[in-house]
């Protein structure tokens, strides 16, 4: 009975996906240029890692986005994230915690001491740890600032993300996954593959099988994550890519590891390996 109703899960599913087999081509010819001033790519040669899987070019998620929402994205006075990141720049510069500091007491302007962090991220540290942009908040609130740490999804917690991660956009994806990195990138890679949940279904079903096909409304996309944290409109809100990391994995009907779990931050590391040299596009909007 019980193999009967994954057969028939699995099935769903891939009916769903035939529905969309009429493949619905990315918006090539569209140009991602901020503010009428900055044009960032879209599109970039695939990381020889890949071994072709995606082809040869990698496709940012802005592409498979409807006009609307790729315009929202043009215009940082319409992109809904510049509320979130005017409130991280002012949690930036005040004073909080038990020793009095602000962010900018240690890291002076936020547009110079961050540029290009973001780009970089997750990255061994020195103690052989592998931590995403959250760890680092983290570390300087408890460690520095005295101050409580933030959730790893709370609003705070995505202002700051969302503020940091402005000051590297444009900048190329550049995260390491050889040396220190190698064995996480490698675990990341195999969660990847790995089918989860009633449907039985991996992120390489939808981001890397099917993208450019549909299931239900979603023109799927490669799963770039060059964007987050991001505003989704099915949301209303700022997300991260661990909390899309967990609505995947629920969406399979399957039970999500926790948002800043090692599981996820392996992950993150190599779903960002599959954008290198993709411009960073923080805050991005999405539908």
């Amino acid at each position: 009975m019980k193999r009967q109703h994954r057969a028939t899960a699995v099935a769903a599913v891939a009916a769903m996906l035939a529905m969309g087999a009429a493949q619905a081509e990315p918006a090539k010819d569209d140009e991602l240029t901020i503010n009428g001033e900055e044009t960032l790519a879209t599109q970039a040669p695939a990381p020889d890692h890949l071994q072709g899987a995606l082809g040869d070019t990698v496709y940012s998620g802005w592409l498979f986005r409807d006009p609307d929402t790729r315009a929202m994205q043009k215009d940082d006075f319409d992109n809904p994230m510049f509320l979130f990141v005017d409130a991280g720049i002012e949690a930036w510069n005040t004073p909080d915690g038990t020793e009095g500091k602000s962010c900018a007491d240690c890291h002076n302007a936020i547009e110079d001491s961050m540029k290009g962090l973001r780009a970089a991220l997750p990255k061994v540290t020195e103690k052989g740890e592998l931590w995403s942009l959250e760890n680092f908040v983290n570390d300087c609130r408890t460690n520095r600032m005295g101050a409580e740490a933030w959730g790893w999804n709370s609003q705070e917690m995505k202002n700051m993300t969302t503020a940091i991660g402005l000051q590297s956009r444009g900048m190329p994806v550049a995260v390491a996954i050889d040396g220190e990195a190698a064995p996480f990138w490698e675990k990341g890679k195999e969660m990847y593959y790995t089918r989860y949940g009633q449907l039985e279904m991996s992120c390489a079903n939808c981001h890397e099988d099917n993208f450019g096909n549909y299931i239900r409304s979603d023109h799927l996309s490669q799963g770039q994550i060059n964007g987050f944290p991001l505003y989704r409109l099915k949301d209303q809100g700022a997300v991260s890519t661990h909390q899309r990391f967990v609505g995947c994995m629920r969406d399979t009907r399957g039970v999500p590891f926790e948002a800043g779990s090692q599981e996820f931050r392996e992950l993150e590391l190599y779903v960002a390996s599959r954008g290198l040299g993709m411009p960073v596009e923080t805050p991005a909007v999405r539908h």
